[in-house]
């Protein structure tokens, strides 16, 4: 039988048949379209004519599109619906793809054909996207070793190959400790949780199998339930559990895989000519060197860990109160800081959750793209990976731009957090392709009749996913390269960013936040508190996410540390990181810096995008509001649909005039005074 992830796919779009497709498919596959995309570059390299952009440059892109076509499938499951065989297959397929790539990037016969093409560049009659392309394809392969020699060319692969398997490890690793560990709620356990708490912990039970209420290391469940279980026993207990991920000892420990991915960078660094690893990731970023990261990080930590200590101390004084002698701990901030919300702004998130349905928020989301580029979304009835995903036909004048995928119930085989990834991207070379968008998320999946139900956070997480799927819709280029999200790793964290000021727009919850049971709008004084609070507890979560940014930054600035853990404590403490706030992810549970090279020395990106964010809505704001259709049209023209056709500073200014200062941030998370 042909195999179906190497055939034609008539289907809706050219969708994945994904009910076609079994995991015996995957490495047949693998195998013929790593040989077909091997044999393409193999032609490119050896052709006869002389060097020219169609044939080289245009022929590279368009060389691995099999390979493509099979791993978007391969990675969408492995990274949302994880079995043991997609793991093996993780394990197996890493080497491979980091060996395939290193003989790409180290063919010398294929790299002067690049070369000779960039020394004559001014000569080619270029267009600008792809006078882009040939600076970005030959820095690519100058920064995989092209230009490396004998031993150190060799070296550099083994280096690369083994950094592949680790970052497969340390994400498999973390996901067996977080799908392993539950604990078991009796009757005397449920205390203080709300309905909505105990409607997710009930179906959390019924997916491990066991009877009554069970708290997993899913953040949708835990966080709520250190929001509000009165057990501190049990909050220590849950707590300790989260923190511990990647560091249970045994075969998923992370520590020992922490430290060789820290060492191999900083050598892989030298080999290529740089003194830090931090210094080569962040050659070609918008922050450019690691002064400029800790600058900015600094000036943030510094307000942000005075509110911090001024909270502790009143939450200290709360759990006193309450008969608690001692000192805050990490899992004692989170109870007493949603009593404190409750008191000083009247805003409960028991009494705020119902407002926050989910499909009211997807609604939400999709109106305000709606409103503000034209989109519609009509659901698609395809066949999907898992039952819990959907789909929709994304149009815009009634011309399709693009299949939208949402996904968003935590599960044990699906890892943790939440991502935007495209199964196809936007591209006009070799004919033109509209993007298939996967947004994946880990809410809470309500138990059989309940409706799913989201924090405001949750419900943040979701317009900052769709910004992404924005980003990738709204591409309009035509090489693939530099097609939507493919961009500086300080920049691709702007759309996203941004459109989360939308939910905060208050015509947006008054239409969309809407009880579950009554239908009935948000009450304005609950809408009130609800904006009013919306830099409630910032200390708190500036100070763990900076923290992470700060280590993140140190581990990468030099000499690999031979134990992490120990440098992790050196860092906070150098930093007077406050008692009872954590890093956000401490390091054996770092996936953003270990799991790939992804967010490695650029964990920071989120704040640097985030200038930008609080810049560019007061653009909106400063025009004539949320949804004015001028700015609207910038934003797309500059930003969303112009992917890495530029550098970021040069779209940025296109889109606002100028660049951004820090001060924004800083008063929209209410550090500094308006």
């Amino acid at each position: 039988m042909t195999n179906p992830l190497l055939s034609q796919w008539n289907t809706p779009f050219e969708i994945a048949p994904f009910d076609k497709i079994s995991d015996d498919d995957f490495m047949p596959a693998f195998e013929a379209a790593l040989a077909k995309d091997r044999a393409n570059v193999d032609a490119i390299a050896k052709n006869p004519e002389p060097a020219s952009f169609a044939n080289t440059i245009e022929a590279l892109e368009l060389s691995s599109e099999a390979l493509h076509k099979v791993l978007s499938v391969f990675y969408t499951l492995a990274g949302s619906d994880s079995n043991p065989e997609r793991e093996a297959l993780q394990r197996a397929f890493a080497p491979k793809l980091a060996a395939y790539s290193s003989e790409v990037f180290m063919n010398a016969v294929l790299f002067e054909r690049i070369e000779t093409l960039w020394k004559s560049r001014d000569s080619l009659c270029l267009n600008s996207e792809q006078d882009r392309v040939l600076m970005l394809t030959r820095r690519s392969f100058v920064r995989a070793g092209a230009n490396l020699q004998g031993c150190d060319r060799e070296r550099l692969k083994e280096v690369t190959n083994r950094l592949a398997v680790l970052g497969t490890e340390f994400t498999q690793n973390l996901l067996a400790d977080e799908r392993d560990w539950f604990m078991e709620l009796g009757a005397d356990d449920l205390e203080g949780l709300p309905q909505f708490v105990l409607d997710t912990a009930k179906s959390a039970a019924e997916e491990k199998g066991v009877s009554g209420h069970v708290v997993t290391l899913s953040r949708s469940l835990i966080v709520p339930f250190l929001q509000f279980s009165s057990r501190r026993d049990l909050r220590e207990k849950a707590y300790r559990a989260w923190a511990a991920r990647g560091a249970n000892n045994g075969a998923t420990d992370n520590r020992a895989i922490a430290a060789e991915t820290l060492a191999l960078r900083q050598e892989r660094a030298e080999l290529l000519g740089y003194k830090s690893f931090a210094d080569f990731k962040l050659e070609t970023e918008m922050a450019k060197t690691p002064a400029a990261v800790r600058d900015l990080l600094m000036q943030v930590w510094s307000p942000a860990k005075a509110q911090a200590d001024k909270d502790a101390g009143v939450l200290t004084h709360m759990m006193q109160d309450d008969g608690v002698n001692g000192v805050l701990e990490p899992w004692d901030w989170r109870y007493y800081s949603e009593m404190r919300r409750k008191a000083e702004h009247d805003l409960d998130e028991a009494e705020l959750k119902p407002y926050l349905q989910l499909d009211k928020m997807i609604e939400a989301a999709f109106d305000c793209s709606t409103r503000l580029f034209g989109l519609k979304f009509k659901p698609l009835d395809v066949a999907l990976y898992h039952s819990d995903a959907r789909a929709w036909d994304v149009t815009r004048s009634g011309k399709h731009i693009a299949v939208f995928i949402g996904d968003y119930f935590a599960r044990g085989s699906k890892r943790s957090g939440a991502w935007c990834s495209a199964m196809r991207s936007q591209k006009k070379l070799g004919g033109e392709k509209q993007p298939i968008v996967i947004n994946v998320c880990n809410f809470a999946k309500p138990s059989a009749g309940r409706p799913a139900l989201l924090s405001y956070d949750d419900a943040r997480t979701l317009f900052h996913e769709f910004g992404h799927a924005l980003h990738q819709m709204l591409s309009d280029v035509t090489y693939e390269s530099i097609s939507g999200t493919s961009v500086a790793r300080d920049f691709v964290e702007l759309p996203s960013q941004l459109y989360e000021h939308w939910l905060e727009v208050p015509e947006v919850l008054a239409k969309y936040a809407v009880h579950a049971e009554t239908g009935e709008p948000m009450p304005k004084a609950l809408l009130d508190s609800l904006l009013e609070a919306q830099t409630y507890d910032m200390g708190f979560s500036t100070v763990e996410y900076v923290a992470s940014a700060l280590v993140d930054l140190a581990f990468h600035e030099g000499a690999a540390p031979s134990d992490p853990i120990a440098k992790q404590s050196e860092i906070l403490e150098e930093i007077g990181m406050p008692h009872a706030i954590e890093m956000r992810h401490r390091t054996p549970q770092f996936a953003h810096v270990f799991s790939g090279d992804g967010y490695s020395s650029a964990y920071y990106s989120y704040m640097w995008s985030e200038v930008m964010d609080a810049d560019a809505f007061e653009a909106f704001e400063e025009a004539d509001g949320a949804f004015d259709p001028e700015m609207a049209e910038k934003l797309e023209k500059h930003i969303l649909s112009a992917g890495g056709s530029e550098e970021p500073d040069t779209l940025y200014t296109a889109f606002r005039g100028r660049m951004p200062g820090v001060e924004a941030l800083l008063k929209g998370r209410g550090l500094i005074q308006a």
